[in-house]
């Protein structure tokens, strides 16, 4: 383990969209954020902040047929730099989790970064529109994070009404239980876990 900042880029390019990332694990949460999303943009600029990442994404997508296509895109090259980025993951505290109010909604994240991918995803709303935005998308976002970047994550919304509060809470908690878990432990030799590979 060595004390080098974890950083990565990643550039994706499809039909559909092209995706550029630049992401330091250890940095001190500085960001630019272009994505064509106004929404998307504010909440990965809040990941950076409470992750302390420093992040530059930038993508175009075909926004005229939908979002779907641009978010989940970021979501897999996102992903895809986290992985890089971590290395071979030595020292790792390995698990995270935040429970996150904001304002009437609180939302509890937990993530262990264990290369076997899952996620749970308990979030149910009675509304789901945030602007022009469809709340329904991060879940499709952070299944693409996820599968990339080897994460098992599970999002329980506690209560929250509004969309935007339990989207940002989301965001803002995974962001935190993330930083936990990519934090170096000085008393972790090697890999956490007795299997010999994450």
């Amino acid at each position: 383990m060595n004390g080098l900042p974890r950083s990565a880029n990643v550039h994706r390019k499809t039909r559909e969209t092209d995706v550029e990332v630049e992401l330091c694990l250890d940095g001190e949460g500085a960001y630019r954020v272009s994505t064509g999303v106004p929404f998307l943009d504010h909440m990965l600029e809040s990941f950076a902040k409470h992750g302390l990442f420093d992040l530059t994404l930038t993508a175009k997508g075909d926004l005229q047929v939908d979002l779907h296509h641009t978010v989940e895109d970021v979501g897999i090259a996102l992903g895809q730099a986290l992985r890089r980025a971590l290395g071979d993951a030595e020292g790792i505290r390995r698990y995270g989790t935040q429970v996150l109010p904001m304002a009437e909604a609180k939302v509890e994240v937990s993530v262990d970064v264990s290369n076997r991918p899952y996620l749970v995803y308990r979030v149910e709303l009675a509304n789901t529109r945030i602007g022009t935005f469809d709340a329904s998308l991060t879940e499709d976002f952070l299944y693409a994070l996820a599968h990339n970047a080897g994460l098992d994550l599970h999002v329980d919304l506690r209560y929250g009404k509004s969309p935007h509060h339990v989207v940002e809470a989301i965001f803002k908690g995974l962001a935190r239980a993330l930083r936990e878990a990519l934090e170096r432990d000085p008393r972790m030799k090697g890999l956490p876990t007795v299997k010999g590979a994450l």
